[in-house]
């Protein structure tokens, strides 16, 4: 039995697991996953929180946007630099450095005097999340044997799909009681405390190797995924304006999305060139498993129909129904909740029967929910909306385990690293997409119909179905991917050091 070296030079190697470190590993991945409920649950925070910092702050919309726009740019720019830093240092040093910087962050947010420093404060916050998610995909997929991820990528779904599903909820309670600063002070000891303990407890379980970093393609990603996400904010936010007959004195939003794209290109063949000696920064070699690219290109889509629905839900029950912030997000509440329990049935069932008997009907269901909302109107009635999402939410909870799991079983052990940060990049492009094209088509169709003598809240609805459409569109092309996700063989090729 020989090891190709170069085959794993490119990236972080796994200890042997034995009975003596099987128990250390449940524990390392136990406090990865409370760090990142932690973290992720901070993303969604702001949602609600909006209308009360453009009253206490006197901002305007379009400056209180940058609170979540600074955050998705921020992840977008750092994720392709996390697959450098998980093969060059160790897991607790990574960890470290990832809940450090989100607990600086939380700080900043909960001293900070006006709309600029709090916006720092949360671009802080967003590097930790950054590192976070793909230092907890890479050391599952390294520790665990491939017959029981399902079970363990459930463990994660819980807290990707419940922590961004109950943030509106915990800030809607926290305002209909206290001040907005609160929402930073309440996360600060939880997220020290995960700190602490994680710099204590916490083992490093891979061996770092030599990974070279390539300066040029830190700038290349910077300038390529920074201005791809804020040209596609800047289309959310120009629709705005053309809604209230303002002019921005900013960029025309296509600009930076040109710049954005050209950039992405640069990056794309420099990466091309770099791997073949194993020096790219973001290995694109994963995107050679079609497992690995149909699963992506199927995230992309349910991220931006999540995102999408997450953002369009809220403005639909709060200015077309009239449900006051902590109403809507208790509404919310139970879709959050489902996916959470389902995502552990959802990982066994994978680990039995495969991806395709979960991930078709999640498809299907997702499909005809946002069909379904295509025909929202004033007076539908709240429990059709709620049936909507919980369905919505269990459609999402069928595949986000299953896609995670194949994915990333699909690659070789030296690609975990790459690929986990692919999957977060995908995942925050699509979301800013998703966000930045429903609000863009709900507020230039709302616009359209009101210069045509519509009634505001009836077009704020028509603008909000049209959305909806758009995204129903986008969903058959997610059921047509489904057939294609398949099982990785035995755990994927290469999946054994002994070939």
């Amino acid at each position: 039995m020989s090891t190709d070296a170069a085959t794993f030079d490119a990236g972080p190697v796994s200890a042997p697991v034995t009975e003596d470190n099987a128990a250390r590993n449940r524990l390392v991945i136990a406090l990865l996953l409370v760090s990142a409920f932690v973290v992720i649950l901070n993303e969604t925070i702001m949602g609600v929180a909006v209308p009360h910092l453009m009253g206490d702050l006197g901002i305007s919309a379009n400056a209180a946007q940058w609170l979540t726009t600074g955050f998705l740019l921020t992840m977008a720019v750092v994720i392709p630099i996390t697959g450098y830093l998980l093969q060059r240092l160790n897991t607790r040093p990574v960890f470290t450095l990832a809940m450090s910087l989100f607990s600086l962050g939380t700080l900043i947010c909960a001293v900070s005097p006006g709309i600029q420093l709090l916006i720092v404060g949360r671009v802080v916050q967003a590097m930790g999340t950054a590192i976070m998610m793909p230092l907890l995909m890479t050391t599952v997929m390294n520790l665990v044997p491939p017959q029981s991820r399902g079970k363990t990528m459930g463990n994660i779904s819980i807290v990707i799909s419940v922590a961004p599903a109950i943030g509106p909820t915990i800030s809607g309670l926290i305002l209909s009681v206290l001040e907005w600063r609160w929402m930073f002070i309440l996360v600060l000891p939880i997220a020290l405390g995960a700190l602490a303990l994680g710099s204590t407890l916490i083992k490093n379980v891979t061996v770092p190797t030599k990974a070279p970093l390539d300066i040029v393609s830190v700038l290349l990603s910077i300038i390529g995924f920074g201005g791809f996400v804020y040209g596609l904010s800047g289309l959310g936010e120009g629709a705005l304006h053309a809604a209230d007959a303002e002019v921005s004195a900013g960029l025309p939003a296509w600009i930076p999305l040109v710049i954005g794209v050209v950039f992405i290109a640069l990056f794309v063949f420099r990466q091309l060139s770099l791997q073949k000696d194993n020096k790219a920064l973001l290995d694109l070699r994963t995107l050679k498993s079609k497992n690995f690219t149909v699963s992506v290109v199927m995230m992309a889509i349910l991220m931006m129909s999540m995102f999408g629905t997450m953002i369009l839900l809220p403005i639909f029950l709060q200015s077309v129904v009239g449900l006051t912030t902590l109403q809507t997000g208790l509404m919310l509440l139970p879709g959050g909740l489902v996916m959470g329990l389902c995502a552990p049935f959802v990982g066994r069932l994978f680990d039995r029967y495969g991806p395709t008997p979960l991930i078709v009907p999640g498809a299907i269901l997702l499909s005809i929910v946002m069909w379904g909302l295509t025909f929202v109107q004033q007076d539908t009635p709240i429990w059709l909306l709620l049936a909507g999402h919980l369905t919505l939410s269990i459609g999402l909870a069928l595949m986000f385990t299953p896609l995670f799991t194949a994915s990333l079983g699909s690659l070789k052990p030296n690609l975990y690293s790459h690929g986990s940060a692919m999957i977060g990049t995908t995942q925050q492009v699509a979301g800013a997409a998703g966000t930045a094209l429903f609000v863009a088509l709900m507020t230039l169709q709302t616009a359209s119909l009101v210069a045509g003598g519509t009634e505001p809240i009836a077009a704020m609805a028509g603008g909000i179905r049209l959305a909806f459409f758009v995204g129903a569109i986008i969903s058959v092309f997610a059921v047509i991917a489904a057939f294609f996700v398949r099982k990785p063989e035995g755990g994927a090729p290469g999946m054994t050091h002994g070939h």
